[in-house]
């Protein structure tokens, strides 16, 4: 004779077991741009008023420690210069280039010439950033709401781009964690320490120049920071220039998912690239979305022009 309620619990107990699988799966396809858009934070950039106030010199921190306050802003309040390393040296409106976004008649133009410390040269490769004003008008948004983030990017004809193989430009987050240590202490065992950790996930546009030898054409590439090393991945290959969606998702397992597809369309499932755990860190807690402009900082180079649209957030709970 069978026994109904045996099977029913063995059934029940293998999908117990499953269910780490079947959330994973589920995690991975929680597309960015899911859920309720939060209207306080992000841009469409067609307010005819819209204005940035640059406040040189820019900041530098990151090379030598000196933040330069106040910080240059936009006038609506939604984006701001970074006191590590500065804002663009232009951020632009400029008429949307054709392909953008429906109705949108309005972009943002971000270059950058002196991407290092205010009146010296590097000669190396540095990036200025553009950061999204997030957490100071909604507040810290905890990955147990699933956040995500999505922007447009318009990207243009290779001839145009600077003439340097390397990273141009970056589609960033900027995610929190808690690490965890240990300090031995004698006789009393080691003693565990916890501290906030912040990380920055993201895509970054790699251009292969055809006047490198290694490369017999102008061809770029989306690379994805990063794996559980802090390793890039190497994502699809940019075949077409003109707009791409891109965007990324933050699940309650810490896990950052990375979409990105050429046009304007909403993202969907099918332009999923990968999932990971960048750096080996669990994604805690989400905090904005930022922008990197790239160059050679040799004082005579601008750095490839970037045009950005509808950056948007977004929470499924």
């Amino acid at each position: 004779m069978i026994n109904l309620t045996l099977i029913l619990r063995r059934l029940a107990f293998c999908f117990f077991l499953a269910l780490p699988m079947l959330a994973g799966d589920l995690h991975a396809q929680i597309v960015p741009g899911t859920g309720r858009k939060l209207q306080k934070v992000g841009d469409d950039f067609e307010a005819e008023d819209w204005k940035y106030v640059p406040k040189p010199p820019k900041a530098s921190r990151e090379q030598d420690g000196q933040a330069r306050f106040p910080t240059g802003y936009s006038t609506n309040r939604r984006w701001y210069e970074s006191p590590k390393r500065g804002q663009p040296d232009t951020v632009r409106i400029v008429p949307t280039p054709a392909g953008g976004p429906a109705g949108s008649k309005q972009s943002l133009l971000l270059r950058s010439l002196a991407t290092g410390r205010p009146g010296l040269t590097s000669n190396e490769m540095q990036q200025d950033d553009f950061i999204m004003a997030c957490a100071s008008r909604v507040g810290i948004i905890s990955t147990r709401r699933t956040p995500s983030c999505v922007v447009r990017v318009y990207l243009p004809p290779f001839e145009e781009w600077e003439n340097r193989t390397g990273s141009h430009f970056g589609v960033r987050a900027d995610l929190r964690t808690t690490k965890v240590s240990f300090r031995k202490r004698f006789l009393l065992g080691d003693k565990r320490l916890t501290e906030a950790e912040a990380y920055w996930p993201g895509f970054f546009i790699q251009f292969h120049s055809r006047t490198d030898s290694r490369f017999k054409e102008d061809s770029a590439v989306l690379l994805i920071r990063g794996d559980q090393y802090g390793h890039e991945i190497r994502g699809p290959a940019i075949t077409q220039t003109g707009w791409w969606t891109m965007g990324m998702s933050f699940t309650p397992d810490g896990r950052v998912h990375f979409y990105a597809s050429p046009g304007v369309d909403r993202l969907t499932a099918a332009d999923y690239i990968t999932s990971s755990l960048p750096y080996g860190y669990n994604a805690e807690n989400f905090a904005t979305m930022f922008f990197n402009s790239v160059n050679w900082d040799d004082g005579r180079t601008w750095s490839t022009s970037f045009i950005i649209d509808d950056a948007e957030v977004f929470v499924l709970r």
